[in-house]
């Protein structure tokens, strides 16, 4: 049976519309239609399909949740090998790679060449082949071996950030074949809160970012990859028909322009000193990103120098991988600890024999939870695999090769059966993932909640670290958050190594903190589910702390970000007396409870968008953001023809001159603080 005209033109219609908002907001984060907008369109487009079977395609927006399960991932020969790297590990090696490169144009009689090059985060995540012919995507696979990869296009039509079909112009025709290629990975925040639900779920947690996107990418069922937060840097073209690129540059902006999502910090640089200056800054910033990287690609920039210069073995001439130094180290296992965590969980950490790992000196490192402990399968006296990426807390990764062998080993470290600080027997309900302390006035779990409502994310005190909250609760003087506020000069200075200035400077700034505005006040006082982007939200959504107390788990599901199991578990610490107490007690001390700045999207930066780039004379990324959303405007990553302002700091990068590229506006940190006035 034929669909009527009318509703396949409009199913075409509508999936013209989601595939432009899902660009908008999934490759350029600049969004033009709220969630429950989009939502609405989908479920038109879902409704149709369902009535008239013969509309739908295989590129449909309703197809990203996941179809049938394959029996199997078939081998896919790719139409051009994807080739591997070359390292440089320093400086010297780079600079010799680029006199090869010299060496090998003048025997093809190419004298003295003008290099330009093209800088690219590494990404540590699985590289991908996209292939489109006519502009729709007909499959999508694995690297492999280069040669020969496994067909994965289940999976991938579930990634958003991945288009179905080549975002074109009216009138301009997409390549007849065009093979994408990228890196599928799964961002640390993500990560870690994809871990935290199925450690709650029961579930094996994963072990970093890059096996979470390898293992889900690699699953027979798309229901499954669908669940998952995966996302996909697009870096360059294989096989074409139809268009041709002049620079590896032009084809990355190509890529942008065509709905594909490409990495804002890619830059073109015109010479080999601004290449090593390039790889040493992202060598020092990578710690900050929130995705993970293990090097910089240095690229030349001309498609004909690239030819000319070849392949030799399976790595191409053209381009290499400044590879970071190493971040892993192997030391013995001198025991498992175990830590109290702030809502009772137990958490273990191994004590090592000291080991140098990434510039620093490791004692300890984190073993993350029991499940993860147990998969490990690390005993006392071990020879262990040691990572430190960036400025993370150092990790177990695993035991060393062999380890498993020794016919001493020592038994499996389990949980405690006794608190570790408290003594109180410890409890494991069925189906709980961790072994928790019960005892809620426990003082392990009381210096964890203290510690957190002091911390840099939350109430921002500076001057109280962990030593010193430590201090403060082992002599009597803070039992709960707001006995901060009774500190008086007179009791700190009884403390050893406190003096009269030291004294009076926490003080201080313990009473600056009152100042914090009530969505960092619900983040600080440690409720389960609720970080700091979702206490911004519920405080956003409520107003007072009287409404959000007053609040039914529906009503707090309204909160954008918030569901219903989450909306739950608030409700009901909430409704706990103790924690009504504390409330109660923070309130009296002065603090914030109330949402003091407009609802969102009024304000002086009502409508507005605006993105940051680099680093603030005094304003760190959170508080800016934090002054803007206040402000009613709205912060995102990319720039775009809809950004209204870039606001830039030392080492902005490409967002300024994207920014002076499509002629958005360019604030300096005054500039913006300019704005913010009413």
């Amino acid at each position: 049976m034929t669909a009527p005209a009318a509703s396949a033109r409009r199913a075409e219609e509508l999936r013209a519309l989601l595939r432009h908002h899902a660009e908008r907001y999934y490759v350029l984060d600049d969004p033009e239609i709220g969630d429950d907008a989009y939502d609405a369109l989908l479920d038109e487009l879902r409704g149709l399909e369902a009535e008239h079977p013969e509309l739908l395609t295989p590129d449909s927006p309703t197809q990203r949740v996941g179809g049938t399960p394959v029996s199997s991932l078939e081998k896919v020969t790719h139409l051009l090998p994807m080739l591997s790297l070359a390292n440089a590990r320093s400086e010297e090696e780079l600079r010799a790679w680029v006199g090869r490169m010299r060496n090998h144009l003048a025997r093809e009689g190419i004298d003295d060449p003008r290099f330009e090059y093209v800088c690219e985060p590494k990404i540590d995540g699985l590289a991908i082949s996209l292939l489109y012919r006519d502009g729709i995507l007909e499959r999508g696979a694995t690297r492999g071996n280069g040669e020969v990869g496994e067909d994965v296009t289940h999976n991938l039509r579930t990634i958003p950030s991945i288009p179905a079909r080549i975002a074109v112009a009216d009138g301009e025709d997409p390549p007849a074949l065009l093979e994408v290629r990228g890196e599928v990975y799964m961002s640390l925040p993500d990560f870690q809160a994809l871990n935290e639900r199925r450690a709650e779920a029961g579930e094996s947690t994963f072990m970093n970012p890059r096996n979470a996107a390898a293992g889900t990418i690699r699953q027979l069922d798309p229901r499954l990859a669908a669940q998952r937060p995966l996302s996909m840097w697009c870096y360059g073209v294989g096989a074409m028909e139809g268009a041709r690129f002049t620079s590896h540059w032009d084809s990355l902006r190509w890529l942008e322009a065509h709905g594909f999502r490409v990495n804002g910090d890619v830059v073109r640089l015109g010479g080999e000193d601004e290449a090593v200056a390039r790889c040493l800054a992202w060598q020092e910033r990578r710690g900050g990103l929130d995705f993970e990287i293990d090097g910089v690609v240095v690229k030349v920039d001309d498609v004909e120098l690239q030819r000319r210069l070849g392949v030799v073995g399976r790595d191409p001439r053209w381009a290499i991988a400044w590879k970071f130094p190493p971040t892993t180290a192997v030391t013995t296992l001198r025991n498992v600890l175990w830590n109290v965590g702030k809502f009772g969980d137990l958490h273990p950490f191994a004590e090592l024999e000291p080991v140098h790992v990434g510039g620093v000196t490791v004692k300890m490192a984190t073993l993350h939870n029991e499940e993860d402990l147990a998969r490990k399968d690390v005993r006392p006296g071990d020879e262990v695999i040691v990572l430190r990426a960036g400025d993370v807390i150092p990790q177990v990764v695993s035991p060393a090769p062999h380890a498993a062998e020794r016919a001493d080993r020592a038994p499996v470290p389990r949980p405690p059966a006794r608190c570790p600080v408290c003594d109180t027997p410890t409890v494991k309900p069925e189906g709980a993932v961790f072994t928790r302390c019960p005892n809620v006035v426990c003082p392990g779990r009381q210096w964890q909640l203290l510690k957190h409502f002091a911390s840099q994310g939350a109430m921002d005190i500076d001057g109280l670290g962990e030593k010193q909250v430590a201090a403060l609760q082992e002599a009597g003087l803070v039992r709960t958050a707001a006995d901060f506020y009774r500190l008086t000069p007179e009791a700190l200075e009884a403390l050893e190594g406190v003096g009269e200035v030291s004294a009076r400077r926490l003080v201080d700034a313990i009473a600056a903190s009152r100042d914090r505005p009530f969505g960092r006040v619900l983040f600080a006082i440690g409720l389960e589910e609720v970080g700091f982007v979702t206490g911004r939200s519920l405080a956003q959504q409520f107003r007072t702390i009287d409404a959000l107390l007053a609040a039914t788990p529906d009503e707090i599901q309204q909160t954008p970000g918030v569901g219903p199991i989450m909306a739950r578990r608030i409700a009901d610490q909430l409704a706990d007396e103790d924690r009504r107490a504390l409330i109660a007690d923070l309130r009296a001390q002065g603090l914030r409870f109330e949402e003091d700045g407009p609802p969102p999207g009024e304000g002086p930066l009502s409508g507005r968008t605006l993105v940051l780039t680099g680093t603030l004379p005094d304003l760190t990324r959170e508080q800016a953001t934090e002054r803007i959303t206040a402000a009613g405007g709205r912060v995102t990553s990319s720039v775009s023809k809809k950004t209204d302002y870039v606001v830039a700091g030392e080492s902005p990068g490409s967002k300024l001159e994207k920014a002076e590229r499509l002629g958005v506006a360019v604030l300096d940190e005054a500039g913006l603080l300019g704005l913010l006035e009413p």
